[in-house]
């Protein structure tokens, strides 16, 4: 007990002159507890205590504990606490095989089989490596940690009420986490949840009622698993996030997005999510055109948007030197087209009822439009259809064209507004001659 004494007052006396000033804020040592014995060695450089069978020491004035085996205290600057060691203060929690506390920048590292704690959130760091900056008057305002040896978070956010949700666990080659809410990682970075799945070089990622995050280098990746699953690249990938979901993605640069429904490219593509469903996709670009395919259509333009409330097609629109075209016909595998400034793309579901199955319903084209269709109605006088179809081409100010409602599908009827020319190719039925041209007419708006 002397020696345990003893070696409480010289930890004291050595930090007290440096920082009476700021009293219970920068770490006055004090020595709660010593297992069985303490040594004082005085040497030019200062003096160092060590001491075994359990230490406990205090910061004065604060809620910082430091328990281990065993500690060595060099001049009152740096203390090395060995085996079995935990750190506790106001915030977080940190166990490790082994610490050491700074007195210069009041900084806490541990080594070994590292966890930390953060007792407001519940979210956890572990991994061999963590250097802990807490929060002290004129030193710095928000708490830092900073890991190495591909560590592991996982990150528990909280909706409005409190309540914690699903974490996310970040894994990364090194990681940097700023108070509550801030995270950036480097170096073959991973984050994973029950809902999605992403992957890249860097990551930065900010967490709460509005957050937001980037992956960045290295050709990042995202996928959705929700009730909509994508998957988005691009040389970098923004998102955005509430309390529990993923409300918005971005990828940028050689942007590339696959959904059940759809394939798209262009410079830049951003999907809009609600409850884990893509609402809207848009996409724009000058190097890369935005160029989406699927079963029920294609489109190009500079750039389009695609809305899909519920997970159910509705409309494409396509801005600036705009190009959609129709299914692919069953024998020729082409599709019927229309073209112009813009173009507008309609769909509903094959019956009142809600039905799954979206069918196109019409198209519309404006400014220097265009279209072509293939026609293979029957002939009104009752003689046997021809083959091949009917080959349809108008150009127009405005082209709109109505779509069937019926299993056959394809082009009811056209309608052409303003400056009006174009051709329709009628082939002769069987044995009846040769084809027949007819010029496209006009309709009064």
């Amino acid at each position: 007990m002397k020696r345990a004494g003893w070696l409480a007052i010289a930890l004291c006396a050595v930090t007290a002159s440096a920082v009476s000033a700021q009293e219970g804020q920068k770490c006055i040592f004090r020595l709660r507890s010593v297992g069985d014995s303490g040594v004082q060695v005085t040497s030019a450089a200062g003096t160092d205590y060590f001491a075994g069978g359990g230490v406990h020491i205090t910061c004065q004035g604060t809620a910082v504990s430091m328990i281990s085996d065993s500690v060595a205290a060099f001049a009152g600057k740096v203390v090395k606490f060995i085996g079995n060691v935990h750190y506790r203060d106001s915030t977080v929690t940190l166990d490790a095989d082994n610490g050491t506390y700074f007195k210069d920048g009041e900084r806490w590292e541990a080594r070994g089989q590292v966890k930390t704690t953060n007792l407001k959130s519940g979210s956890t760091l572990t991994g061999p490596s963590v250097d802990y900056l807490r929060v002290v008057k004129g030193v710095r305002d928000t708490a830092e940690m900073f890991a190495t040896g591909r560590p592991t978070i996982r990150y528990v956010s909280r909706d409005s009420a409190g309540a914690a949700q699903e974490p996310y666990i970040v894994v990364g080659d090194r990681i940097r986490q700023r108070g509550d809410d801030q995270i950036w990682a480097g170096g073959q970075v991973t984050i994973d949840r029950s809902d999605f799945t992403a992957r890249g070089d860097s990551l930065r990622l900010e967490t709460g009622n509005a957050g937001s995050g980037t992956l960045m280098r290295d050709k990042p990746t995202m996928r959705g698993l929700g009730k909509d699953t994508f998957n988005l690249a691009g040389a970098q990938i923004d998102f955005a996030l509430t309390e529990k979901d993923i409300r918005a993605v971005k990828a940028r640069g050689d942007a590339h997005a696959v959904t059940k429904d759809l394939d798209l490219v262009a410079d830049t593509i951003e999907i809009d999510l609600k409850e884990q469903r893509a609402e809207q996709t848009r996409a724009w670009g000058t190097a890369t055109r935005p160029l989406a395919v699927s079963k029920a259509y294609e489109v190009r333009a500079d750039s389009l948007a695609v809305d899909t409330p519920g997970q159910k097609l509705r409309q494409v629109r396509a801005f600036s030197k705009a190009w959609i075209g129709t299914e692919k016909d069953s024998v020729s595998g082409e599709r019927d087209w229309i073209a112009g400034d813009s173009v507008v793309a309609d769909f509903a579901p094959r019956d009142s009822a809600g039905s799954d199955v979206i069918r196109l319903v019409g198209l519309e084209s404006r400014v220097d439009a265009k279209s072509f269709y293939r026609s293979t109605d029957k002939p009104k006088d009752g003689t046997t259809p021809p083959k091949a179809p009917g080959l349809n081409y108008a150009r127009a100010d405005r082209i709109v064209v109505h779509m069937r409602d019926d299993e056959k599908g394809g082009v009811e009827k056209v309608d052409l507004f303003g400056n009006v020319d174009g051709v329709q190719l009628d082939p002769a039925p069987e044995g009846k001659g040769s084809a027949s041209a007819t010029p496209v007419q006009e309709k009064d708006q």
